[in-house]
């Protein structure tokens, strides 16, 4: 599982120093008001030989020292752009992908630690929790970093209105789905949807009787939903890419740690109900 993550960061790394040097309005995306492309460009050797590569020696040869350096070498280059935004008050997007890659990382070497059962046996507390987390995933994820987006890429506002009706159904529904879900974990879990405070029981009620994962499949519905509305593709690819990471890394071991908490009830329910296509 981990080796198949690291090789999806040596690879994204690879494929953004690539379009870096094939698109002039990539590079600017990625670019700090006054600093110059000399500053920037100084991170090409570093950022390759640290992480891109170190990644993939990583994903075929299991270290724990290596883990550590790809996380530090993360750490150095969020430092060095949130100082640089906060000197030049520009630079959102490099600044929020570093942060998002630093706490990649972070999840890769300590998820073990991270996955915890809920403390709290109260359902109003955990629905208070809920609805916090729900606000705060939503505002990051669908507010925040597709706005950081729009504004990097000086992408104009070009949906029709077919489009945009089609989106606004489209996020609906997954909204819907997404807080349908999260009631569920709640009412029959006794937990909430974070990783860190998860369900007491295996919820196999709701949206959860038809596929395995209605609130991954809920965030990618308003993923592309927000894509179709503003017709960006820099967030089509944001939605695809949050996918693929979800399916290929956070998922094997998001299910490994449920096969150890509920064992074969678990390992029951992941054979009759599948992973995306929903079984009525």
């Amino acid at each position: 599982m981990k080796g198949t993550a690291y090789l999806i960061q040596g690879a994204l790394i690879s494929i953004w120093w690539l379009g870096l040097s094939v698109s002039e309005a990539f590079y600017a995306a990625f670019q700090f008001p006054t600093i110059s492309k000399t500053a920037f460009n100084a991170f090409l050797v570093p950022d390759i030989l640290v992480v891109a590569v170190l990644s993939v020696v990583r994903a075929y040869k299991s270290n724990r020292d290596l883990e550590l350096i790809i996380l530090g070498g993360f750490a150095y280059a969020s430092l060095y752009c949130i100082n640089a935004l906060i000197l030049t008050g520009g630079g959102f997007l490099p600044t929020t992908i570093m942060i998002l890659g630093l706490c990649y990382n972070f999840f890769l070497v300590y998820n073990a630690q991270l996955f915890r059962e809920s403390a709290s046996k109260n359902s109003l507390t955990n629905a208070v929790k809920t609805v916090l987390q729900i606000i705060s995933v939503w505002f990051l994820t669908l507010v925040l970093f597709p706005w950081i987006l729009m504004d990097a890429f000086k992408l104009p506002f070009e949906s029709s209105e077919l489009a945009q009706i089609s989106a606004m159904v489209l996020f609906s529904f997954g909204s819907i789905l997404g807080l349908t879900s999260a009631y569920f974990l709640v009412k029959n879990g006794k937990g909430t949807p974070l990783p860190a405070d998860q369900t007491k029981k295996l919820v196999v009620t709701g949206p959860y009787k038809v596929v395995r994962n209605p609130m991954a499949v809920a965030g990618i519905c308003q993923g592309l939903a927000l894509a179709l509305y503003f017709y960006a593709l820099p967030i089509l690819v944001y939605s695809l890419l949050g996918a693929v990471i979800w399916h290929f890394i956070v998922r094997p071991i998001e299910e490994k740690n449920m096969l150890h908490r509920f064992g074969k009830e678990y390992e029951q329910y992941a054979t009759n109900v599948p992973l995306w296509i929903p079984k009525w």
